[in-house]
């Protein structure tokens, strides 16, 4: 029995456009359960053992942006913890997909959620002989926004097979908190490719050349194209 698990996160909301929040993106992370992850895991979990953070949660935006439970953490700490995860990613077999609108293209969430729905559509269709080979998929979401939950059940259970739809709590899942860096680093690139990257982001990664050749490029390996 072969199993799919996809793992689900969001950034940004439905509301109307604002120039600091003027994309909304969904992360897909893909993990065939017969690949065994349990040594990166404990590399990972160690690893924030070591720096007093032990069965941490990473919320990869608010680490850029130093905010939450990272007020008050030093740049350096944020930089460890986020390294941490994406070593763990580079030597994990998973494959992630983004999907992202501008909001200030659509008049309301409905046309935005209709669009979006319609991009996933599209990579299932084009990649429908793959997820076929999966005797089981299991979609794992926090059911964080309501729209983005009825989008997933509508989509999966109306184009596949076997779909279990499951609500996950971020903190039980490293993977999930993989898909919620792919979501945060999606932002990032669209950023630097429109110049936006905020003062915040800069400061955290550097300059744009390191941004680039350091995150960018490894993490963007992992894409299911």
């Amino acid at each position: 029995m072969r199993e799919l698990s996809i793992f689900i996160d969001e950034s940004g909301d439905f509301g109307e456009y604002d120039y600091h929040s003027p994309y909304y993106i969904i992360s897909m992370v893909f993990h065939n359960q017969e690949t065994d992850i349990s040594e990166p895991l404990e590399k990972l979990n160690t690893n924030l053992r070591n720096i007093d953070y032990p069965n941490h949660c990473i919320h990869t935006g608010p680490i850029i942006r130093r905010e939450n439970e990272y007020e008050y953490e030093s740049i350096e700490n944020r930089r460890r913890i986020f390294n941490f995860m994406v070593t763990f990613i580079k030597h994990i077999d998973i494959r992630y997909k983004c999907f992202f609108i501008e909001k200030k293209h659509f008049e309301d969430s409905v046309e935005a959620v209709g669009n979006l729905s319609k991009q996933i559509s599209i990579f299932i269709r084009d990649h429908y002989s793959d997820f076929l080979a999966y005797n089981t998929i299991k979609v794992y979401y926090d059911n964080g926004q309501t729209e983005v939950s009825k989008l997933l059940s509508t989509v999966f259970n109306a184009l596949l097979p076997s779909v279990q739809i499951k609500k996950v709590i971020p903190s039980d899942y490293r993977l999930f908190q993989t898909a919620d860096l792919f979501c945060s680093m999606e932002l990032v690139r669209l950023k630097v490719k429109n110049n936006i990257v905020s003062a915040s982001e800069m400061e955290f990664f550097g300059n744009l050349r390191d941004l680039k050749k350091n995150y960018l490029k490894p993490l963007h390996k992992k894409e299911w194209i």
